[in-house]
């Protein structure tokens, strides 16, 4: 019995050694491919400034990134106001606090949730399609065919696309703020009852500029950051179509958390940067 007792142990000890070092293998190789991710988007910006310039090229991929996320931020932006201003609205209305509903709506849209949320359904959208394609192209020889051709694959089929995903995110993130604050509108003042005039009113007088700039800057960089991410994992593919998948699935996936991570970081850098010019 006591044997057993210890071979159990043996077994469960093991079992916790294992799960932890799986743990440890899983972030470090998650620190690797941002290292990677990161010298790879170095490699492919500088080419942009190289001839020949690809215009057609960036303005295709930002009418692909742009124009075909447009209806899925529409339909995600609305109900994210309403939801956001409902569970606003009770909790203030517990402490007769209901006129300041339109102003919270509005700060956490335009610092936090508009920006993170965009980046996210884009980077799932768009940086899935970049790296499944690119994938593709990897595993089919196409780009070592343009390699041979003497066309630079970095310069033609990547940064095209880091370039339009900086262009089209802070677009579609203020696309994303109009239309919740709207959503935010519409529940308050149609549904709820509350006053317009004060609801603009406390809006005008609580959000400045540099909230909706902070925003506009976090999409900027989250839309860096899963071009590079997910051109980089598609670009570097291997192992056929199963290869594909995982680069498509690892590229997303890393995008993901890396907005979250980064989304922490930069509110953090950006009001201790206001507090110290006093706009805080």
């Amino acid at each position: 019995m006591i044997q057993v007792w210890r071979d159990n142990r043996e077994r469960i000890s093991a079992s916790i050694d294992e799960f932890f070092i799986d743990i440890a293998k899983g972030i470090n190789q998650f620190f690797v491919d941002c290292g990677r991710a990161c010298i790879f988007f170095y490699q492919s910006v500088i080419l942009v400034f190289s001839r020949p310039f690809r215009f057609e090229e960036i303005i295709k991929h930002m009418e692909f990134v742009g124009n075909k996320s447009v209806v899925i931020i529409v339909m995600t932006s609305t109900f994210t106001g309403l939801a956001l201003a409902y569970q606003i609205y009770l909790g203030f209305k517990l402490v007769n606090a209901v006129n300041l509903v339109g102003p919270t709506v509005g700060m956490g849209i335009t610092r936090e949730l508009g920006p993170v949320l965009t980046g996210l359904i884009v980077a799932a959208r768009a940086g899935g399609a970049m790296a499944a394609r690119l994938g593709t192209m990897r595993v089919s020889e196409q780009i070592d065919a343009l390699e041979v051709m003497g066309v630079d694959p970095k310069q033609y089929l990547v940064s095209p696309r880091i370039i339009a995903a900086v262009i089209t995110m802070p677009l579609l993130c203020a696309i994303f703020d109009f239309v919740a604050m709207m959503g935010a509108h519409f529940l308050c003042i149609d549904v709820l009852g509350l006053d317009q005039a004060i609801f603009w009113d406390k809006i005008q007088l609580w959000i400045k500029p540099g909230d909706i700039f902070q925003g506009l800057l976090k999409a900027g960089v989250f839309g860096v950051t899963f071009a590079a991410v997910c051109t980089n994992r598609g670009f570097n593919a291997t192992g056929g179509a199963k290869g594909v998948g995982e680069a498509t699935n690892q590229g997303v996936v890393n995008s993901m958390v890396l907005i979250i991570i980064l989304n922490f970081l930069m509110t953090s850098f950006i009001r201790f940067f206001y507090a110290i010019m006093g706009w805080a």
